[in-house]
């Protein structure tokens, strides 16, 4: 008797909690009528006994009971967390799972979820500890540059928090688990499609907001969900095979098959040629260094032992090296030659940054010209040049490879050349992991 009437209990528990899940993405519906494709794509469930509400990066789990419990001490609570998963969503949160400190970002994705919310100003998301966290809010704004989950998580990597600022956030912020958004191979499809509402959030949100203020965090969170992004190992690999010779091996190839075939069938060979990429060659790179004050010492460094050991790994850089690593700002201030690891292991070690003047890209093209007049390069593949974008840039194109890469997106920052490749990068993409 006790079991079925137990069984009753959480049924009515749980028709109640759907009642109040509808009520919930109705009103976010008739009031934010530009997430109308995300609140459909977004399933909402119910499940007793979870414990919690969790977020698996496609759908939203909620606990019945808690959700009534949460709906009877503030009826405002159910909207604001459908509404802060429904931005998980938008922004991509649950995709990015490749960060060094997992931690800091499921918070900061909280953060940022919040604050947007707040910005929003709806009077049916709003809580008893909103005031609160507004003002913890304004700080962090100034602190971390934005309130975009990317920039608040680079702030904690760069001030971390104490163990009660983190509590203290959790306690204002959180409102669902994440603690499926490690599966990657399944969430890539959602990630496409919810891309594409992305988009069209970011899209009618500028005709909505004509008549409506939804704030500055909603399109600051949506420009940042909707960047492209880059993989620098993926793209240094490209860019070292760019040109890649293709060359007869004739150590493998048998010449008395070849020539009969010749002489017995006209111009028809009985064995093709094998042909491979290997080349004995000295692996020629550039790679230039603003010194400007913008890029820090240990961004540099980040940079170039990534760099380094990429090409290392790469199965098209060989034993023989020869890296030029130029550090320039207005005029090249040092040139040290590297052709083994523990001379760039050293380097790393005892190197200082020199110049730190204003930034003019030419004086490294007219540098390298002469070294390739000289002979120092046997086959330049190409420079790379790590620098904040702000430079004069040379007028002729250079006969080798150039990729401009940049720490940050900046559209104020001059346009660079049509022959030159453009990378975009953050500091957390030279972490090596």
């Amino acid at each position: 008797m006790a079991e079925w009437e137990n069984a009753e209990r959480e049924e009515k528990i749980r028709q109640v909690a759907d009642k109040i899940l509808r009520l919930a993405h109705d009103s976010l519906l008739i009031h934010m009528r530009f997430l109308d494709v995300a609140l459909s794509k977004l399933p909402v469930t119910c499940r007793v006994g979870m414990g919690a509400h969790v977020f698996d990066g496609e759908g939203l789990t909620c606990d019945p009971l808690l959700l009534v419990r949460q709906y009877e001490k503030e009826q405002a609570m159910p909207v604001r967390t459908y509404l802060h998963t429904l931005l998980h969503a938008v922004f991509y949160h649950g995709f990015q799972t490749d960060k060094m400190n997992p931690e800091y970002w499921d918070l900061a994705t909280d953060i940022a979820a919040e604050a947007t919310v707040l910005d929003m100003d709806l009077h049916l998301t709003r809580l008893s500890s909103d005031r609160e966290l507004e003002s913890r809010l304004m700080l962090l704004k100034k602190q971390a540059g934005g309130l975009t989950a990317e920039k608040i998580y680079r702030h904690f990597r760069i001030e971390e928090p104490s163990t009660k600022a983190v509590s203290e956030w959790k306690r204002l912020c959180k409102r669902d688990e994440h603690i499926y958004w490690n599966r990657k191979e399944k969430l890539d499809l959602s990630q496409a499609e919810w891309r594409k509402i992305s988009e069209r959030i970011r899209a009618d949100l500028k005709s909505f907001s004509k008549d409506k203020n939804n704030g500055e965090s909603m399109t600051e969170n949506l420009e940042e969900a909707v960047r492209e992004r880059y993989d620098y190992t993926a793209f240094l690999k490209r860019f070292m095979a760019m040109g890649e010779a293709i060359r007869v091996n004739d150590e493998e190839f048998d010449h008395i098959f070849y020539t009969y075939g010749l002489s017995t069938y006209g111009n028809m060979p009985l064995v093709e040629p094998l042909e491979y990429q290997e080349s004995h060659k000295i692996k020629d790179f550039v790679i230039a260094i603003d010194t400007s004050a913008s890029c820090r010492g240990a961004t540099v460094q980040a940079f170039l032992r990534k760099t380094y050991n990429i090409m290392q790994e790469s199965e098209n850089f060989f034993s023989k090296i020869n890296v030029h690593i130029i550090q320039c700002d207005s005029q090249v201030q040092q040139d040290v030659k590297i052709t083994q690891r523990s001379e760039f292991d050293l380097f790393l070690q005892n190197g200082k940054l020199t110049g730190f003047g204003s930034t003019d890209f030419r004086p490294v093209f007219e540098y390298v010209d002469e070294l390739i007049r000289a002979g120092e390069f046997e086959d330049l593949k190409g420079l790379l040049y790590f620098t904040d974008g702000y430079g004069i840039y040379p007028e002729q194109m250079p006969p080798y490879d150039v990729a401009f890469v940049f720490l940050k997106e900046d559209d104020n920052a001059p346009k660079v050349p049509p022959w030159a490749i453009r990378i975009v990068l953050e500091e957390e993409d030279l972490e090596e992991r």
